[in-house]
């Protein structure tokens, strides 16, 4: 609705150009597309009642009206908790969208002949993904009984065309330790990343910091990216009662933030132990 409104305005804006003698330049850029993109730990489907519910979650999904979610803590057939299932094409199946999965945590099965046994994060898009990557950033891994940091897999990208827009959305999932030396070796990781692409790219980054704005190690980001907190800084975490906003959406300089929304429904407070994130973005047309 959003985006057939859109290019109604633009049709009419022309029209009228035309009836009153101007004419819209050869040279003159294209409007840029309206999307709305989703930061959202789902904490593999089980809500604060400890309730593993693909329904629930899903419909919390659903209820965003968002073209592209990111999401963090997705089981792929990790276990008993969540009945075994691919919980990212499951949620995909049940919205109708397309899904890109990259594991943080790839395991042998509990038995033999059974799918591997994964926990990473993931991006959801109504848009088809043209590229997907899962990128390594440093970890120290929950599942190493003697576990350094090092390169490990679980930093997803997807690259999707939206109506004439190459945007590149990526999903991460930082440590979660008070000490900050991890995120700060994950932050750094994260920033080459981005500087590896043509600087044109539009970049959209969705994901649970596990930490909030002002922390010294996320300062990094905030150089190429813009962080939507400034158009709302409700807290995110834990979804019940919000005391601290860890989930964050930021963007590079050519996106234009329209808005952000913590949603406060019954359903954003009781699918998940992270509320999800959204925000309203205009992005540029063009190659990148």
């Amino acid at each position: 609705m959003r985006t057939a409104l859109a290019r109604l305005a633009v049709l009419v804006t022309t029209a009228l150009l035309v009836v009153s003698g101007l004419t819209v330049p050869a040279h003159a850029s294209p409007p840029p597309v309206d999307l709305r993109v989703a930061s959202y730990n789902i904490r593999y489907g089980a809500g604060e009642d400890g309730v593993f519910d693909l329904d629930r979650i899903s419909a919390a999904i659903a209820e965003l009206d968002a073209d592209v979610i990111g999401l963090q803590e997705v089981d792929v057939h990790w276990g008993t908790r969540s009945n075994n299932l691919d919980v990212a094409q499951e949620i995909a199946d049940r919205l109708g969208m397309y899904v890109g999965f990259a594991p943080i945590y790839d395991m042998e099965p509990a038995n033999p002949g059974e799918p591997r046994r994964q926990f990473g994060v993931a991006v959801l898009s109504r848009y088809r993904i043209m590229e997907f990557t899962n990128h390594e950033i440093h970890r120290l891994s929950t599942q190493d009984p003697n576990p350094t940091p090092k390169p490990a897999p679980g930093f997803a990208e997807a690259e999707i065309l939206v109506q004439g827009a190459r945007v590149h959305v990526y999903s991460t999932h930082l440590d979660y330790r008070g000490d900050p030396t991890v995120r700060e070796l994950q932050v750094a990781d994260t920033v080459a990343i981005l500087a590896a692409h043509d600087p044109s790219t539009t970049h959209i980054l969705t994901g649970d910091l596990n930490a909030t704005d002002p922390a010294p190690e996320l300062q990094p980001l905030w150089g190429p990216l813009t962080n939507v907190i400034g158009f709302n800084d409700e807290p995110t975490y834990p979804a019940a009662v919000p005391r601290s906003r860890i989930d964050h959406i930021a963007v590079s300089s050519r996106v234009t933030i329209l808005g952000a929304d913590v949603p406060d429904t019954l359903l954003a407070a009781s699918a998940a132990d992270h509320r999800p994130l959204v925000a309203d973005l205009q992005v540029p047309r063009g190659r990148h």
